[in-house]
């Protein structure tokens, strides 16, 4: 398989970006003003295809649905009845593709009724007033296309390990940008709201629940250049400072959320990979310290034509880790924890920081022995152990912190 992704420039297609941001607002606009209400605006948004990006069916008229077709450059309309009709994206004003829209959708038997200002972008104007020339780079938005094809498949693979509530891979038109959010299954605060041309109640609606969420831009928004964000909503204490990876990843202080720039990931030798850890570790650093049940809620990574074996059947089949030993490596500097139930290994390393304390900076529990405790008995261990030798410990490790912070009764040494 070939691991290369396409070079982005937002810089050098931001207009275009910009153009094709507002016409997928004026589909999306449409697909809204017809489609019931789904959970977190789900009901409004697209998919990335093969060939583009797709509204999925709308029911307006004999039900019609939108593809933005990118390598064919048109904007393609089709019906329940069989019809079809398109019309070119190519160098035009906004007014212009909203009328060629509207006309779209009355000739394949809808009613092209929506709201008709932009949401989410600066100074909206009326999509029908919009009388500004836009660019059309076709290469760029074809590589834009490839790009969004690689990073749509990393997002579904990455969603595959959650058993919880999760959203579909799919791409909001109103922040232009492709998404996929966990969730913890409890309530949250309500949301501020505040965010520019955007009611508050679809706001808050949107951050009803716990969330940790990641996705991609191609640019803009508040950064000149394509990238992968994650943030938690609400955001647990220490969440910011939490290590992520890869190494090109760090915490956005403006836009209060973690940012891995895509030529980071797009000069890697593995792309594919580098995304899956910048995913992965935001979404652990999420979920320790706001104290998810990870036990409850993952599972192991899908694989073609393997069942995921229920949970309970499961754990009839699966012998007790109870006998098995907690090793410890000691070095000079470093060591680590380790225990191994039948084959695989979960570990937890730390670093000595002077006479009488350690570090623990990392907690690896692979996904065949979750739900048996194994991380707590790693943990447990450096505990008896720092009682037994008089040594303190620090807890830098999200998921042993947030298990730590859970127990009092191992307070005596911690050193805070």
């Amino acid at each position: 398989m070939n691991n290369k992704w396409p070079q982005l420039d937002y810089l050098s297609w931001r207009e275009t970006c910009s153009a094709l941001h507002l016409y997928l607002q004026i589909a999306g606009k449409y697909r809204l003003a017809h489609t019931p209400w789904l959970n977190h605006s789900w009901n409004a948004t697209f998919y990335v295809t093969p060939n583009g990006l797709a509204s999925s069916p709308i029911p307006d008229g004999p039900g019609i649905e939108i593809l933005f077709h990118l390598r064919d450059h048109m904007v393609v309309g089709a019906s329940g009845n069989g019809s079809k009709v398109s019309f070119a994206l190519e160098p035009m004003t906004v007014a212009a593709f909203h009328a060629s829209f509207v006309k779209m959708v009355s000739d394949l038997g809808g009613t092209p009724t929506f709201n008709g200002t932009p949401n989410e972008v600066p100074n909206p104007l009326p999509f029908a007033e919009d009388h500004r020339h836009r660019p059309y780079d076709r290469d760029a938005v074809q590589r834009f296309h490839q790009a969004s094809m690689a990073v749509d498949r990393v997002f579904n693979r990455f969603r595959t390990s959650f058993l919880g509530k999760s959203s579909p891979v799919h791409l909001f038109w109103g922040s232009f940008d492709l998404a996929v959010t966990r969730f913890s299954g409890r309530r949250a605060p309500i949301h501020p709201g505040g965010i520019p041309a955007l009611p508050d109640d679809v706001a808050q609606e949107a951050y009803d629940r716990e969330v940790s969420s990641a996705g991609f831009w191609p640019g803009g928004g508040g950064i000149d250049y394509p990238a992968f964000y994650a943030y938690a909503y609400p955001s647990p204490n220490g969440y910011r400072a939490a290590e992520v990876l890869p190494d090109a990843a760090f915490w956005h202080e403006g836009m209060s959320e973690f940012i891995l720039p895509y030529d980071a990931v797009q000069s890697a030798a593995d792309p594919g990979e580098d995304l899956m850890a910048f995913l992965t570790s935001t979404y652990q650093a999420a979920a320790n310290l706001g104290e998810w049940d990870r036990d409850l809620l993952e599972c192991a990574p899908g694989r073609p034509r393997q069942v995921r074996a229920p949970d309970a059947a499961a754990t009839k089949r699966i012998p007790s880790a109870a006998s098995e030993e907690v090793e410890r490596e000691d070095g000079a500097s470093k060591g680590r924890y380790r225990l191994v139930v039948d084959g695989a290994e979960a570990a937890m390393t730390y670093s000595r920081a002077g006479k009488g304390l350690i570090i623990i900076d990392h907690t690896e529990v692979p996904a065949a022995l979750r739900g048996r405790n194994i991380g707590e008995r790693l943990v447990r261990q450096a505990i008896e152990d720092a009682r037994r030798e008089g040594f303190s410990i620090i807890p830098l490790c999200p998921f042993a912190k947030a298990l730590i912070d859970r127990h009092p009764e191992w307070q005596d040494v911690i050193q805070h």
